[in-house]
């Protein structure tokens, strides 16, 4: 119970640093599409803001995963053990934009009372952000456990 309670601190450390690589590349090219109007053009442009800052966080991810939470199986090769991780990630992915869709457009659109307390741009950029990550990160723990950590 002790080591799980460890890997969980670590992999909680890792989560940490991953999300604000996500987070900072995910607001740099929100402010950047808002700055040249392709907000105006393509309105869940927060999306494609999204899945750029996800996969530049996803191999920063691999690498820290490996090198400090999980330890790797010896029968699995280094090939396989990315596809797997990668194809993971990608599923985590669309939950992390399919929240942010239905968080945003879906709900924060729709739930008048929801512009009463909170700006358009904290939904986005804060409060659905924020829990799409708490999302993804209990699916990418226990999908990585199962799947890509050595058995002991």
């Amino acid at each position: 119970m002790n080591k799980l309670l460890a890997q969980i601190a670590k992999f909680g450390v890792v989560g940490v640093i991953c999300f604000i690589i996500d987070y900072v590349i995910y607001r740099i090219f929100n402010a950047g599409f808002e700055a040249v109007g392709f907000d105006n053009v393509f309105p869940q442009y927060y999306l494609i803001s999204g899945f750029i800052a996800f996969t530049v966080s996803v191999v920063a991810n691999y690498i820290l995963s490996f090198k400090f939470v999980f330890e790797r199986k010896e029968d699995m090769s280094r090939k396989k053990e990315f596809i797997i991780f990668v194809i993971l990630s990608a599923i985590g992915l669309g939950i992390n934009e399919l929240c942010l869709f239905v968080g945003f457009d879906l709900i924060y659109k729709n739930w008048s009372w929801l512009n009463g307390i909170m700006s358009a741009s904290f939904a986005k950029d804060v409060f659905f952000k924020f829990g799409a990550t708490g999302v993804v990160m209990v699916y990418n723990f226990i999908t990585r456990k199962i799947f890509l950590e050595k058995k002991d």
